[in-house]
């Protein structure tokens, strides 16, 4: 195939996108240069749009469009019970088991000296300010069970040793080295139902 700048810029940049390689970013880079301009255009403008409207929420770092989202807005739900993820779509996992109704906070990262993530780097000054701050009594540490998962599980454990609140960690059940993105519905309802104690 010849050389065309544009495109491999674009193939590039799509390369970027977490689980995309380099056959399906070139499908995808193919996709809008041969579809009608329009569809770029709508393209452009979605992610644009996105950008500029989506931020994360002031109380559990979630992303939403409004100040605080719609699940710390919600008054029915237990505030004295939070659910720490690596990421917004971890709280989606969460919601289809129908069977938490506390709050949460997204850490968005995992600590991994490896990949020079620190503790600075994850939105883990924000989770202790709310556990200071308000009426908490535990934490349920729903990180992946990796090794960064678990070792960020336990360091945010440690930093919560002076509150008084307790800090679980979900039961067996998700697969080490598995993603909570990924975890049927039931696994996940089992796992919150029987965590344990850090």
């Amino acid at each position: 195939m010849q050389y065309i700048p544009a495109f491999s810029k674009l193939v590039e940049e799509f390369e970027k996108l977490p689980g995309i390689g380099s056959k399906s970013a070139q499908k995808m880079a193919y996709y809008i240069i041969t579809s009608d301009k329009s569809v770029a255009k709508s393209f452009s403008d979605a992610l644009l749009d996105a950008k500029q409207k989506i931020h994360c929420c002031r109380i559990c770092q979630n992303i939403t469009d409004k100040d605080i989202c719609s699940l710390c807005a919600d008054e029915k739900r237990d505030k004295s019970v939070i659910c720490v993820v690596e990421k917004p779509s971890d709280i989606d996992a969460v919601e289809r088991t129908r069977d938490y109704n506390g709050m949460y906070h997204v850490l968005h990262g995992l600590i991994s000296p490896m990949n020079d993530v620190g503790p600075d780097d994850v939105k883990l000054s924000e989770l202790l300010v709310r556990v200071s701050e308000n009426d908490v009594r535990e934490i349920i540490m729903a990180t992946s069970p990796n090794v960064e998962g678990q070792a960020t599980a336990m360091y945010i454990a440690k930093l919560l040793k002076p509150f008084d609140v307790k800090v679980t960690g979900l039961a067996l059940g998700i697969p080490v080295g598995g993603s909570l993105e990924y975890s049927d519905s039931i696994t996940l309802a089992r796992a919150i139902e029987n965590r344990r104690e850090i």
